[in-house]
């Protein structure tokens, strides 16, 4: 398919800087392309208004880490700043990284991490690597001087909570984000992103759904980098997706699979509890404990085998999460819904409202075709 079918305008001021207060006190635009309207606005809140006795919540548990460094290059006398975003662990005291600028560093070159990149204090004060190897994109392989859990303190003592780069931009991480930019039941620390749709839920609507008779299950999918990438090519038969690792435990499978079999739908909270889901279901639409890294790439002509309904934010012009969404709700419908988004001044990206999906209807779901098809 061609990706410029999946443009829209975005007026840069909608990008939400800074998340609703309270989390549910968030906007919600229900999709219903079969339903009568097919477009409504709510607030995250009324959740439980459109679910079902017996429904499943699955959300992405995965917690993460404050992965945004920046230090000194150090190559004999001279100095340089630099700033990464940690993408990957590789081994106990190895990472890939995006580096900015990237241009400003080779193989061998020291790398000190530190509250003023230069001072020798304790150990948490001073964070220094090697850059290990220089890859394409901007990435470069980091090797820590130290490994597994003294590793993970210092770059939590150093490091700052990564934004997506369209916040990231327009202000500076701050204390605030540490809170917000997880969601309240995270527990796997391993994300170098969040799982936005997640940073709408409390207690208080948890409580609320379990009075409804809506269970909640977790998976959990160490989201990437990649996520924020718009997709550069023309036809996304050309894309390469990026990969991220994932579980889904047995004892969840056997949860959900009774679910489907007493007649309750499978909401996923987020474009990763879908991704990761549809990763590990069978053709016939049982879900098979799953644990490794899934790449799977959904456009339109998809056909979704375990997920009934979707929450999620609203996301990039051309991204493979508009394409994700468009795939399970209709390009149609999708293109009308963010119309109206736009138009009424919902919040846009990771911190912006959300938008609660129903699948398109079965004429609508067979492969979209276009001139160059």
């Amino acid at each position: 398919m061609r990706t410029d079918l999946f443009d829209f305008d975005l007026p840069e001021d909608l990008i939400a800087l800074r998340p609703a207060e309270p989390r549910d006190g968030a906007r919600m635009l229900v999709v219903d392309a079969s339903g009568s309207p097919a477009l409504a606005d709510h607030a995250v809140r009324d959740l439980p208004d459109f679910l079902r006795p017996g429904d499943a919540l699955v959300l992405n548990d995965t917690r993460v880490i404050p992965a945004a460094l920046e230090g000194v290059r150090i190559r004999g006398e001279m100095r340089a700043r630099v700033a990464f975003n940690l993408l990957q662990r590789v081994d106990g005291n190895r990472w890939r990284a995006l580096a900015r600028p990237a241009k400003r560093l080779q193989p061998g070159d020291r790398v000190r991490f530190g509250k003023d990149g230069e001072g020798m204090a304790c150990l948490l004060d001073v964070l220094d690597a090697t850059v290990a190897e220089r890859r394409d994109g901007g990435e470069v392989e980091l090797a820590f001087d130290l490994s597994g859990p003294d590793l993970d303190q210092a770059i939590h003592a150093q490091g700052e909570m990564p934004l997506p780069p369209y916040i990231a931009g327009r202000r500076a991480p701050d204390a605030s984000d540490r809170t917000r930019y997880q969601t309240v039941y995270a527990a796997r620390e391993g994300a170098v992103a969040a799982p936005t749709a997640g940073l709408h839920f409390t207690p208080e609507l948890f409580a609320a759904l379990e009075a409804r008779g809506v269970s909640r299950h977790f998976v959990t999918l160490h989201v990437g980098a990649g996520t924020f990438l718009p997709v550069k090519v023309e036809d996304t038969a050309t894309h390469k997706m990026h990969a991220e690792a994932g579980e889904v435990s047995a004892e969840t499978a056997v949860a959900l699979n009774a679910v489907r079999a007493a007649g309750g739908r499978i909401v996923a909270v987020g474009t990763t509890s879908l991704r990761l889901l549809e990763s590990a279901a069978a053709e016939d639409g049982t879900i098979r404990p799953y644990a490794g890294e899934t790449d799977i790439f959904i456009t339109p002509g998809y056909r979704f085998r375990a997920v009934d309904l979707l929450m999620t934010n609203f996301h990039l012009p051309r991204s493979t999460l508009f394409m994700l969404v468009s795939a399970f709700a209709g390009l149609e419908t999708m293109k009308a819904a963010y119309a109206h988004a736009v138009g009424s001044g919902y919040r846009f990206y990771s911190y912006g409202d959300a938008s609660l999906l129903y699948p398109a209807p079965p004429a609508s779901a067979v492969p979209y075709k276009d001139s160059h098809d």
